[in-house]
């Protein structure tokens, strides 16, 4: 079993320090040295806007300063991370939800206004788009999971399990979306059998060969800290959290494997992911 050496943490650490957001380069400090968390919630208030949603490229692709709903999947995951949901920004975030869901409860992957600011190809949408999984699933997981009471979290439950329960195949960030919910929902019987139902259509869209090339996403993806459902074994487990040691690069992060539009990105999106990849390591204990 591989560790990630003092060596290599003083590499990562160089990394985010040359080429970090301020707000990866915090969460950093909290992960391996127990920076304050107040720090990070300081800068993620920053991204907020006056609506209560999040933008200001947040999430790097979405480079524009207007509220868009993945940005607050990437605000609730950073809250989570600092155990913060009691911040007012929690409340205020679905208070913006609500003035973006559509009838049937979610919310839409993106919405209109998106053509109006610089982004990565693929956030397209058309004039009204409906709600989708994604963020919708992940947003309620993490509200179920910190027993947050709002008005947003009641239809986009139902939304989620309708969505859920007709699927029968779907492509992988779907599939990362619908594990999350299920995962956190406070329905934990019914969340089992979904999962039952669902296990092998979601293990075709991982990527089981660590050195998959391309916009490959491995069972690290889906499973970043141990977690309820059995969706991996635990040699499959081990054998990409060594592969993930191995994958750091020589200047000491480590890299999207997606395409990268615009220069900045590539370093934005190496700093988050150095600490998600940190914290997945952290979590199944391959940190010195």
């Amino acid at each position: 079993m591989k560790m990630l050496t003092a060596d290599a943490l003083a590499a990562a650490e160089r990394y985010m320090l040359l080429n970090a957001r301020l707000i990866d380069r915090l969460r950093y400090e909290r992960l391996v040295g127990g920076g304050s968390p107040d720090r990070v919630l300081a800068v993620l208030r920053a991204y907020q806007n006056a609506d209560g949603g999040f933008g200001n490229a947040l999430e790097p692709d979405l480079r524009g300063p207007g509220s868009q709903p993945e940005p607050v999947e990437v605000a609730f995951w950073i809250l989570d991370e600092m155990d913060a949901f009691d911040d007012p920004m929690v409340l205020r975030a679905c208070d913006y939800l609500m003035t973006i869901t559509t009838a049937d409860g979610g919310v839409p992957f993106v919405t209109p206004s998106v053509r109006e600011t610089p982004r990565a190809p693929w956030w397209e949408t058309p004039d009204d788009p409906p709600g989708h999984l994604i963020p919708t699933a992940s947003i309620a997981g993490l509200l179920h999971k910190h027993k947050i009471n709002h008005p947003w979290l009641g239809p986009a439950t139902e939304f989620t399990w309708a969505e859920i329960e007709k699927t029968t195949e779907f492509e992988t960030y779907t599939a990362r979306a619908i594990v999350n919910f299920l995962e956190r929902v406070s329905d934990r019987d019914r969340a089992h059998e979904q999962f039952a139902r669902l296990r092998e259509a979601i293990l075709a869209t991982v990527a089981l060969d660590p050195d998959a090339q391309g916009e490959a996403h491995f069972p690290l993806d889906f499973a970043p800290e141990p977690g309820e459902l059995p969706l991996f074994s635990d040699e499959i487990l081990q054998r990409h959290l060594d592969a993930l040691i191995d994958q750091q690069t020589s200047e000491g992060g480590w890299e999207p494997n997606f395409p990268m539009w615009t220069p900045v990105v590539r370093h934005e999106w190496g700093g988050f992911l150095t600490v998600e990849r940190l914290k997945t390591l952290k979590a199944y204990g391959r940190l010195v």
